[in-house]
């Protein structure tokens, strides 16, 4: 097992500071980083606001959000990103991923682990093109990452097993419930849940169903969001991605030809409940 002391989140947006604060909260020291002083500046802020409603509904002390508030560090200079683990939560495209993990890389000492939060692109890609492509592993939390309990740790045939075993215990040691599986086209989740966002959207082209009729029938049997509201959440730039990135690594099956009408809400920044607008509109 690899000692992990510090963890450095890297990418401030809805994903990355929710991890941070669950990495703080578990007693790391947490660096969380991004170049968008904008992005940094609503990460704290929204970390601050979430800590705050915690202690309102007595979900924490004020003196365990105050410790977590303080095992925090926020910056946009990459020089100060120091750490024994990496998580990645910036946009999916492979090259970033890659270029900003060789950068740590030259940082850092050689035994750190780097993990991808990435929902939709192959982790063997990301490694393979990363110094000591070994400590590369998937670590993919799902949104929002405060709440959900389920960790996909994501192995590469690259991964050795100190990186595992390290990646694994700590997530347990975070109170989340983390889940073995090896590098496949949207790993376990995102795999069978896609003809629940996918047939739902079928149904919104052909004009068979409504929007919230879909949503309510949905939830009705069981599920807590129908998958119009879910994708809102999850945002449909994430959701679509993922869908066009599973289709076209299983050599595009016409079952899981990802929707046009998902498409028009990412080309429209449509996104859900992020820009406050998607399949529903939102205050």
């Amino acid at each position: 097992m690899i000692m992990i002391n510090s963890v450095c989140i890297c990418g401030a947006g809805t994903m990355g500071s929710g991890i941070a604060q669950v990495a703080a909260a578990s007693g790391s020291h947490t660096i969380l980083f991004d170049r968008n002083p904008a992005t940094l500046q609503r990460a704290q802020d929204g970390i601050r606001k979430s800590l705050d409603a915690l202690i309102a509904k007595q979900k924490v002390s004020a003196g365990q959000a105050e410790t977590t508030w303080q095992n925090l560090l926020f910056t946009g200079d990459l020089h100060v990103c120091l750490a024994d683990l990496f998580i990645e939560a910036i946009h999916e495209n492979l090259e970033s991923k890659i270029g900003l993990f060789n950068q740590l890389a030259e940082l850092n000492h050689s035994e750190c682990v780097f993990a991808s939060n990435t929902s939709s692109l192959s982790v063997t890609a990301i490694a393979e093109k990363v110094m000591n492509p070994e400590r590369v592993i998937g670590m993919h939390f799902f949104n929002p990452a405060t709440l959900m309990k389920l960790v996909e740790v994501v192995s590469t045939p690259f991964t050795n097993q100190a990186t595992f075993d390290t990646v694994f215990s700590l997530i347990k040691e975070m109170g989340k419930t983390p889940v073995s599986c090896i590098d496949s086209p949207g790993f376990i989740v995102n795999r069978v849940a896609r003809p629940y966002y996918i047939e739902a959207l079928r149904l919104l082209e052909e004009g068979d169903v409504e929007i919230a009729q879909m949503d309510k029938l949905m939830e009705s049997t069981g599920f807590k969001l129908g998958p119009f509201r879910l994708m809102d959440l999850i945002g449909n730039d994430i959701n679509y991605a993922v869908s066009c990135s599973v289709f076209e690594q299983l050599k595009r099956p016409e079952r899981l030809r990802p929707s046009y009408i998902q498409q028009e809400k990412v080309e429209k920044s449509e996104l859900g409940r992020k820009t406050k607008k998607g399949y529903y509109q939102y205050e």
